[in-house]
């Protein structure tokens, strides 16, 4: 097998969530214990810290991967999904994994993973900690796929975990109640291993205490900190916070204020992140941002309104799960809006989503694509107008350069 045929081999399995949605879902940690199992717990041989949360929990990851590479440490980060190489979950130091070494994992484990059916997301956390393991990293920032405690990420001990902001998302699988869904997050918290959430929250804190106390977890509000970050959404004030209140509990690590003030500001460069507020355009003005659920894109909006522009451009698709209403809720009635369909099952189809735009009186226009959309956006638009991309990570996967 070439890598090509090592992917497609990969995605043809029990497919990924973030495609098609719950078919790719597993119950319990049965599997992927069974999994590390088979490959000599690799997990096991290096420190890691865990990242959870519903929106942050990516860029928070990258941040963080940032600041220790900065202090001079060999820095493992996985995070999913990807949006335009699949090298881009795992990476050392900025680096994504090399195309020979998944060849070869896939090829000299492939009997194990096609006779007990593994899904796609457990074989590629297996190759993480595989990846790390051989590479001899000195720590793995490890992101939260979806929810926490029955995440296949879940098999790790970490060093700390943090917790970012929790909003209601994928409620058909972590419950209805922002409570609930923190009882999920909060399924990272290992014995005595200290927390860090992000915000001290009337409805999430207590779950969190909780849990804590169960474990004998110390348990960290994150703090105030004006460290300046190359990550330009406002909405990073608090994943810097949170990423700066981890270090601090962190003393296994020598981790200077040099580092941390040249982690933040190197993030994109030292760790390849894609996609927050992201500008791809000037004359007219282009942002892309992959907010996807009413608490990211209400943060997203709220900065747009900051933003000066003669008339607002808005190239926007979803995906079928998600709580239109909601998200309707917060879009700005006056923009132009591009609808559109990523390229992946679980999209909203665009005549279902031109519907839900024609009964609140939205000006909008359909389109067959998402380049497709851009397009249209910039021959209408303006020198002066700004176009944003958005709704969903696979709308803005589409158009990056």
């Amino acid at each position: 097998m070439d890598y090509a045929s090592t992917l497609q081999w990969l995605y043809a399995q029990l497919p990924m969530y973030q495609r098609v949605g719950a078919a790719a879902l597993n119950p319990n940690l049965d599997r992927i214990s069974a999994l590390v199992t088979h490959l000599n717990n690799p997990q096991t041989k290096f420190k890691s810290i865990h990242v959870a949360g519903t929106n942050g929990k990516g860029s928070s990851s990258h941040m963080l991967a940032s600041v220790l590479q900065e202090a001079g440490y060999s820095v493992g980060l996985y995070t999913s999904p990807h949006l335009k190489d699949f090298r881009e979950r795992i990476r050392i130091n900025g680096t994504p994994i090399a195309e020979e070494f998944i060849v070869s994992f896939v090829q000299n484990n492939k009997s194990f993973f096609e006779a007990e059916a593994f899904s796609f997301f457990e074989m590629t956390v297996a190759l993480a900690f595989d990846y790390f393991a051989s590479q001899q990293v000195d720590v793995a920032v490890i992101e939260v796929g979806l929810g926490g405690r029955l995440d296949a990420t879940n098999v790790i001990f970490p060093e700390a975990c943090l917790i970012t902001n929790i909003s209601l998302d994928h409620q058909q699988f972590l419950g209805t109640t922002r409570a609930e869904i923190a009882a999920e997050k909060a399924g990272i918290i290992k014995p005595r291993t200290p927390v860090v959430v992000v915000e001290h929250d009337a409805e999430t804190f207590p779950v969190f205490e909780a849990i804590a106390q169960q474990k004998y977890a110390p348990l960290h509000i994150a703090n105030p900190y004006d460290y300046k970050t190359d990550l330009l959404g406002d909405y990073q004030k608090q994943n810097s916070n949170g990423v700066v209140s981890l270090i601090q509990v962190l003393p296994q690590f020598s981790i200077s204020d040099a580092a941390i003030k040249n982690g933040f500001k190197n993030v994109v460069s030292n760790t390849g992140l894609r996609g927050r507020w992201e500008i791809i355009g000037n004359h007219p003005k282009i942002i892309a941002d992959v907010a996807h659920n009413s608490a990211g894109l209400k943060a997203v909006f709220a900065q747009l309104e900051s933003e000066h522009f003669k008339a607002l451009h808005v190239v926007f698709g979803v995906v079928a799960d998600k709580n239109s209403d909601a998200i309707l809720a917060l879009l700005p009635k006056k923009a132009h809006y591009y609808l559109c369909a990523a390229d992946v099952p679980r999209a909203m189809q665009v005549a279902d989503l031109a519907a839900i735009f024609k009964k609140v009186h939205f000006d909008f226009s359909t389109h067959f694509s998402v380049k497709n959309a851009l397009a249209a956006a910039k021959a209408k638009a303006a020198k002066n107008d700004l176009i944003f991309v958005g709704g969903s990570l696979f709308v803005v996967a589409e158009i990056l350069p």
